[in-house]
């Protein structure tokens, strides 16, 4: 069974840092490309970061671009997001995704939320 569970989220004040993991179990996580999500109240679910499976290539959104980094450890079956300088504008709730032999995983979310 498939399971993607996230940790990391929290309150954190504007220009804060946070580290957002994935943990990763039931699939053969070096063989799927991840990928971060969010979505705020109100609005759809966005692409945040990518990154494929050997952890070459990775992709961002423009509004995170020079902020965030997504990264993976193959050996631990965990993907990351480091978010720097954090923005009110980045509150949401953060989603793990896999995409496994054409089938797309999530995980539950971790909400994060930025706020003097």
């Amino acid at each position: 069974q498939v399971q993607l569970v996230e940790s990391g989220g929290g309150l954190v004040q504007p220009g804060g840092s946070l580290r957002l993991s994935c943990a990763a179990s039931g699939f053969t996580f070096s063989a799927a490309a991840m990928s971060w999500y969010r979505q705020a109240p109100g609005k759809e679910r966005e692409l945040v970061a990518a990154i494929n499976s050997f952890g070459v290539a990775t992709n961002y959104a423009d509004s995170v671009k020079g902020r965030f980094t997504i990264s993976r450890d193959n050996a631990k079956d965990t993907v990351f997001l480091q978010m720097n300088s954090l923005k009110p504008e980045d509150t949401a709730t953060y989603y793990c995704n896999a995409r496994w032999r054409f089938v797309a995983y999530w995980g539950q979310g971790t909400q994060v939320t930025v706020s003097s």
